[in-house]
């Protein structure tokens, strides 16, 4: 008669459940993520997307573009004061007001003057960064490899900041090099000891970068990709013309919004209410309320 095996175990089967083991299913070893390796992630999504690579070098190109067109704009007239039928040599001439001016301050006006323009890029760039992943859904996969969400809001601090002062700093020096040739013999060239030459110099990557950061957020609290920018370029553009109406408070209140703030880094501070560095921290504090907002946000809502 057949022994009744029902009920029965091999011993060595019985080994393998009693360890967890199951040799039909193999384990894969996973990282924790890191705040390395959410920023490394988060980078080679940047330079995956075509409108990346577009957006920089339209900066580059219609920055440098403008301010050569900037400093040949300033040669023309031959027979202003310094000019080269008047035999300028550079000398400070005296304007309609009886103030002093430098012709080599022409040079500065010529390269800073395209951040304006390089102002609403970095703003798209700032917005797309934040809102292209909900554009694509991908955002989803995101958060569940960082479920805890702040980190990926942090890498992509990190980028904007990086890609924004060096792409405002190599156009800032790309247009030196391209308007030197063209002012240089009329004696408009930049000299780099005017006072605010360095300032200025250093301002336009610094303003740029912070737009783009303010951006970010902006993208983040709405999360569509054409609301975004609209409502950024409205801050940006269109509320400064409040400052154009003949309203006391209105125009007091003007000085305080983000663009009208921030340029002072770069075009100076005609008036005694906000200075350089004073008008940059506005626009600094604008971008801290912009980005703990986000965050917040960020933790809070569903993908």
């Amino acid at each position: 008669m057949s022994p009744d095996i029902k009920g029965t175990d091999r011993p060595e089967a019985a080994d393998q459940r009693s360890a967890g083991h199951n040799p039909g299913r193999q384990h894969l070893a996973v990282r924790p993520t890191s705040m390395w390796r959410t920023i490394r992630s988060e980078w080679l999504k940047f330079w995956t997307l075509p409108s990346s690579i577009w957006i920089i070098a339209v900066t580059i190109v219609v920055m440098v573009g403008l301010s050569a067109l900037m400093a040949w704009g300033f040669t023309f007239d031959p027979t202003g004061p310094g000019g080269p039928a008047d035999g300028g040599d550079g000398a400070d001439v005296t304007m309609e007001g009886g103030e002093d001016f430098s012709l080599t301050s022409l040079g500065l006006v010529a390269i800073s003057f395209s951040y304006g323009v390089g102002q609403i890029v970095l703003a798209v760039l700032g917005v797309m960064v934040a809102t292209s992943e909900y554009a694509t859904g991908q955002i989803r996969s995101t958060l569940t490899a960082v479920p805890t969400r702040l980190p990926v809001l942090v890498a992509k601090v990190a980028i904007v900041i990086l890609v924004g002062l060096t792409l405002g700093a190599l156009a800032v020096a790309l247009s030196w090099l391209a308007t030197t040739p063209i002012l240089e013999p009329h004696g408009m060239q930049l000299d780099v000891s005017e006072e605010g030459a360095w300032r200025t110099l250093f301002g336009v990557p610094l303003y740029l970068s912070a737009i783009a950061l303010f951006s970010l957020g902006i993208g983040f609290l709405l999360r569509h990709t054409a609301g975004a920018i609209a409502a950024v370029l409205g801050i940006l553009l269109v509320l400064p013309i409040v400052g154009m109406i003949q309203i006391d408070w209105l125009q007091d209140l003007a000085l305080y919004l983000p663009a009208s703030a921030g340029e002072r880094l770069v075009m100076g501070a005609p008036d005694d209410v906000l200075t350089e560095w004073q008008g940059f921290a506005v626009l600094c504090g604008y971008v801290v309320v912009a980005l703990v907002l986000a965050g917040v946000l960020l933790r809070r809502r569903d993908a």
